[in-house]
C-alpha cells in the first residue's frame, strides 16, 4: 500500500499531465470539477453542518493507483442498477473544499473487482463548493462483504482519508464485520435508477 502522501502527489500529477494532452488509460468520460457535480439529477447533500470527520476504514485488497480521471463510471458490458452518488467535501468548520481528489473503486454487479484494467474504477475533482458527483452501478456482494463502495478522499494540505460507503436496508450489513452506520448514503429512487448522497468530512 503507497503512504498517502505519494497516493495524493501521483494523482495530481496524472490530473495535470491530462490537462496538457495525456490520455487516460481507458475509455472514460472526464468532467472539469465544476461540471462533476452540476449533473448529478439528486440533491447535492443537506445543508446541515458536519458534527465529526467521516471514519476511516480499511483499504482493502483490491486498490489500484493510476485510475483515469472521469466522473462516470459506466461503459460498454457493465450492467446493474445506475447509481448516481454525490455530495460535498467540508471541513468540521463547514467550509468546502475545493479542488480534493476522490479516488472510487468498486466490485460490479456481481461481486468481481476487476483487478486487471480500470473498470469500475475512477477518480475527480470537487468543484469550487467542494461538490462531487458519480454515476455508477450499485455494487454487489461477495463472501464476507456486504455492499460498499470504497474511496480516498485527498483534501490539499491533508492526510489522505480512506473508507467505504455502505447502502440502506441491505441485510448483510448486519453481518459485515466493518459495517459502520456513519458511512450509510442517504438513498432515492429516480426514474433511471438509484440516486445517494453523501459528505465526507476532513479533519482540521
Amino acid at each position: 500500500m503507497q503512504a498517502p502522501a505519494i497516493w495524493f502527489t501521483a494523482v495530481a500529477t496524472a490530473l495535470a499531465l491530462s490537462a496538457c494532452g495525456g490520455t487516460p488509460t481507458t475509455a472514460s468520460t472526464t468532467n472539469t470539477p465544476s461540471s462533476a457535480a452540476s449533473s448529478s439529477p439528486a440533491a447535492a447533500s443537506t445543508d446541515a453542518c458536519p458534527t465529526q470527520v467521516t471514519p476511516a476504514q480499511t483499504e482493502g485488497p483490491y486498490f489500484k493507483p493510476g485510475s483515469p480521471a472521469r466522473t462516470s463510471l459506466i461503459e460498454s458490458g457493465i450492467t446493474g442498477t445506475r447509481l448516481v452518488l454525490s455530495g460535498r467535501v467540508l471541513t468540521l468548520a463547514c467550509a468546502p473544499v475545493a479542488g480534493a481528489t476522490l479516488d472510487f473503486w468498486q466490485a460490479d454487479a456481481g461481486g468481481t473487482y476487476d483487478n486487471s484494467g480500470y473498470r469500475l474504477r475512477g477518480h475527480q475533482l470537487t468543484d469550487a463548493a467542494g461538490r462531487y458527483s458519480l454515476e455508477t452501478i450499485l455494487p454487489g456482494e461477495y463472501p464476507g462483504r456486504t455492499e460498499h463502495i470504497h474511496v480516498k478522499v485527498g483534501a490539499p494540505g491533508k492526510a489522505v482519508l480512506t473508507t467505504q460507503l455502505y447502502f440502506p436496508d441491505v441485510a448483510r450489513n448486519q453481518q459485515d464485520s466493518i459495517f459502520d452506520p456513519h458511512l450509510l448514503v442517504t438513498m432515492q429512487n429516480t426514474a433511471t435508477g438509484k440516486a445517494a448522497t453523501f459528505d465526507f468530512v476532513t479533519s482540521g
